[in-house]
This record gives C-alpha cells, sequence and structure tokens, in this order.
C-alpha cells in the first residue's frame, strides 16, 4: 500500500477544524496541528471541561464553545470519551456535511456506529496511542467507503501531526492494532517496573533500578528507532553465547516467558476490544 505524504503544513486546510474534546489525546493533536501553520482562527474546540492551556489559545484566536453557529466544517475529530459518545454525538451530527471528514479517535466505536450519526460524511476511524504526545505517536486509521483520495489526505495530514500513520482496508484488524499499539505503551511501562523491582530484589538501591531501568528502556527504543535492524537482530547483538545476556534470555524466551505471555495478553485484549465494540 502506498504510503501518503506527510505535510509539512496545514495551513491550507479549506474549512473549520473542530476538535470536540481536547483532553490529553486531543490537546496533544492540537498541539501537532498548529505547529505545522495551522491558523488557529479555523479551530474550534467543543469541550464542557477545557484546561487552562486550552483556555489560553483564545488569545490566539481559537475558538472554544461558540455560542453562535459553526460553518463550513471541513474536518471534524472526536477525541472523547469512548462512553460518553451515545451522548455527544447527536449534538454533533448537523455540523458535519457531505465535504466534511469526521475522524474517530474513541476506541471499540466502529465506522458502523459513526455512520450512524455522520452518514453522509467521509468517515475516518482511527487509533493512535500516548507516544502522540512527544510527536512520537503511531496511528492506525481505516476510512469508509465515503473516503476518496482527498478525505483520505486530509486526515493523513491531521493524524500524521502526532507520529506516523498506517492505513488499513480492513476494520477488523483495528481490534488487533489497538491490543498492540493502543495498549503497547502499557507494555513497555510494565517492562520498565518490573526490570527495576528485579534489581531492587537483586540488591541495587530502589532510586538506582529504577533510573537504570528507565534509561535502559528508553534508550533501547530510540536505537530500535533510530535503526534498520529488525529487533530481533538487535537482540542477537547484544547477546553473547554464554554470557549473562543468554542466561537471562533462556528464561525470558523459555516455553513460558515473554512470547508466549505476550501471544496471549494481545490476544486477550483484542477479544476485549472485541467486546467494546459490541
Amino acid at each position: 500500500m502506498p504510503k501518503l505524504p506527510t505535510p509539512n503544513s496545514l495551513a491550507s486546510i479549506p474549512g473549520t477544524l473542530v476538535l470536540v474534546g481536547a483532553g490529553k489525546m486531543g490537546g496533544a493533536m492540537l498541539d501537532g496541528w498548529l505547529a505545522r501553520k495551522l491558523p488557529p482562527k479555523k479551530v474550534v474546540i467543543i469541550d464542557p471541561q477545557p484546561s487552562k492551556q486550552i483556555k489560553a489559545l483564545a488569545r490566539r484566536g481559537v475558538r472554544i464553545n461558540p455560542k453562535d453557529a459553526i460553518a463550513n466544517v471541513a474536518a471534524m475529530v472526536l477525541a472523547v470519551k469512548p462512553q460518553t459518545a451515545p451522548d455527544v454525538l447527536p449534538t454533533l451530527a448537523s455540523l458535519a456535511g457531505p465535504k466534511t471528514v469526521v475522524v474517530s479517535i474513541m476506541a471499540g466505536r466502529p465506522l458502523g456506529f459513526l455512520e450512524k450519526h455522520f452518514g453522509t460524511s467521509a468517515v475516518v476511524r482511527a487509533m493512535p496511542n500516548t507516544p502522540a504526545a512527544i510527536g512520537r505517536g503511531i496511528t492506525v486509521a481505516v476510512g469508509n467507503a465515503k473516503v476518496k483520495a482527498p478525505a483520505k489526505k486530509l486526515a493523513h495530514g491531521l493524524l500524521a501531526a502526532t507520529g506516523s500513520v498506517e492505513w488499513v482496508d480492513d476494520e477488523a484488524l483495528m481490534d488487533a492494532v489497538t491490543a498492540v499499539s493502543g495498549s503497547g505503551p502499557a507494555y513497555v511501562f510494565l517492562l520498565a517496573e518490573a526490570m527495576a523491582q528485579a534489581g531492587l530484589a537483586a540488591g541495587l538501591p530502589k532510586e538506582l533500578a529504577e533510573k537504570l531501568a528507565r534509561e535502559t528502556v528508553a534508550g533501547s527504543g530510540e536505537l530500535l528507532h533510530r535503526s534498520p535492524l529488525p529487533a530481533a537482530t538487535l537482540r542477537q547483538n547484544v547477546t553473547s553465547p554464554g554470557g549473562t545476556t543468554a542466561a537471562a534470555l533462556d528464561v525470558l524466551m523459555s516455553a513460558d516467558g515473554v512470547p508466549p505471555l505476550m501471544t496471549k495478553a494481545i490476544a486477550a485484549a483484542t477479544r476485549r476490544g472485541k467486546e467494546l465494540a459490541g
């Protein structure tokens, strides 16, 4: 599948961008858009409890919970909690039209659910992850039949403001995507937590064990990001036969070690995603 180019600028967005929900993820996306030259006057934020940081954007021209009509909505990004969607979405349906691209980052809410409210619009379901907060996220997206090239390009540009973007054609893959990358940062944080606890058990002072675990996970992640080599090759490169790393990996890669546990964990998260989608 050819990759869409990531635009350096969102200055030419053809209308108003409505962000519904300006919490951590919505706020991170907004920061990315503004950094890519999205004109603040083209932004409308709908959020019942905007933070001080969001309120401060009003001085730059961002409209927050406007009482006047919102016209010419080019894109609407839904960044609310999925459990609030049945109450929130009906109030937004009138804002979207045939030329609007609706992008949802709500976990577990399928295209069919979104189309009940935005049936005339191009609708994109996307799953970002929390490294979006530092511009290092990855998002996977799928669109409905109305998402043609211009709508896809606009959605891609909005999502790419917080990291890389991949597209799939089969919405059924989104539950596995959520399990791997959406929930994945928690698995990495657990690794750092477990390493620190193991270091403490091995006799290291608590502060040192925590710092060693944090910096090792962070540095290894950056090496993985920068290197063209597969993860397996990087692992092999730091494993000397009969050495200390090999002794640890004999445990971690055993029949009841990390690989089968991760497979079970991803399967459990995938099943839960299907349950939440109904």
